[in-house]
C-alpha cells in the first residue's frame, strides 16, 4: 500500500459528492499528496479546507445540474486524470416502501443513479483524451444485500453497480478504468450520525480516512488491472476483490445474495 508522501501534483480530480463522508476523506488524502482536487457537492465542504477547490453541483436538480458540470468541465476538462463519484441520497430514515414518498424516490433516482450516469457521459469524453485515466464510484454492500426498509437506496445503488459493469465490458481494454469501492462495515458520517441517536457507539465503525490510502494507491497506479471490478474496502485499509470479500449485510441478518 503506497504512503500518504506520494506526490501527485500533476493530477486533476473531480470529487463528486466530496464535501463530507467518504468523498471528504479521499478529497482531503489526494489533495495533501499535492494534486489539483475540485470537490462538486451543493454545501461547502465540511470543516473548510486550503488543500481544495469547490465548485457548486445540486444532482438533485438534473436539469441545472448537467448545466453545472459542464461549466466546470468547460475550465477543468482537459486536465482532467481522474473523478471520484461519492455523491449519494439515502433518506431521512429507513423506511417500508408503502411508506417511502414519490419525492424521496425520486431524489435517489436523480443522486444515486441519474447523477452517475450524467457524471459519466460528460466526464467520460475528457478523461479519454487523458488516457489511461480513472473513474471510480463509491458502491454498496445493498448492491449484494437488498435488506428491508431500503428498497429504494438498494435499488438505485445496484443499478448505479450495473451501469459501471455494463461500461467496462464496452471498453475491455481501458482507457478509463473503470472501478467501484465499497466498505466492509458501516462508515461513521454526518449522514449516518444524523440516523442515530446522540449516544450511539461508533467505535466499531470505520472512518472516511479508511479510504485515504486506497484512493492514493488508485490514482498512482490509475486502477491499473483493476478495470471493470469492484473492491472491498476492510478495517484494515485494505482491498480485496468484492467475489473474495463477499459483503455481510450491516443491518440485515436474513439470507444474503449470491454475486453471479
Amino acid at each position: 500500500m503506497l504512503q500518504s508522501y506520494v506526490n501527485l501534483k500533476s493530477n486533476t480530480i473531480l470529487v463528486i459528492g466530496g464535501s463530507s463522508g467518504i468523498g471528504r476523506g479521499i478529497a482531503d488524502a489526494l489533495a495533501k499528496a499535492h494534486a489539483r482536487v475540485v470537490v462538486l457537492s451543493r454545501t461547502p465542504p465540511a470543516e473548510e479546507s486550503t488543500f481544495l477547490e469547490w465548485r457548486f453541483l445540486d444532482l438533485s436538480q438534473p436539469n441545472e445540474s448537467r448545466i453545472q458540470l459542464t461549466a466546470v468541465l468547460k475550465e477543468l476538462g482537459s486536465q482532467l486524470d481522474v473523478v471520484f463519484y461519492s455523491a449519494v441520497y439515502y433518506g431521512a430514515k429507513r423506511t417500508l416502501f408503502l411508506k417511502v414518498a414519490e419525492e424521496e424516490w425520486r431524489q435517489q433516482l436523480n443522486v444515486n443513479l441519474h447523477g452517475l450516469w450524467l457524471s459519466l457521459s460528460l466526464t467520460l469524453p475528457w478523461l479519454q483524451r487523458r488516457a489511461p485515466a480513472l473513474f471510480v464510484h463509491l458502491s454498496s454492500e445493498v448492491v449484494y444485500n437488498a435488506g428491508p426498509e431500503r428498497s429504494g437506496y438498494a435499488a438505485t445503488k445496484a443499478a448505479a453497480s450495473n451501469l459501471i459493469r455494463s461500461l467496462a465490458q464496452e471498453d475491455p481494454s481501458g482507457k478509463v478504468r473503470l472501478i467501484q469501492l465499497l466498505p466492509e462495515k458501516m462508515v461513521n458520517t454526518s449522514g449516518i450520525r444524523r440516523r442515530r441517536p446522540a449516544n450511539f457507539d461508533y467505535h466499531n465503525y470505520m472512518t472516511p480516512q479508511h479510504f485515504s490510502q486506497v484512493a492514493l494507491q488508485l490514482v498512482q497506479t490509475r486502477g491499473e488491472g483493476m478495470h471493470g471490478e469492484s473492491w472491498v474496502v476492510s478495517d484494515q485499509r485494505q482491498m480485496q476483490r468484492v467475489e473474495e470479500a463477499v459483503p455481510i449485510s450491516q443491518s440485515y441478518r436474513g439470507e444474503q445474495c449470491q454475486i453471479v
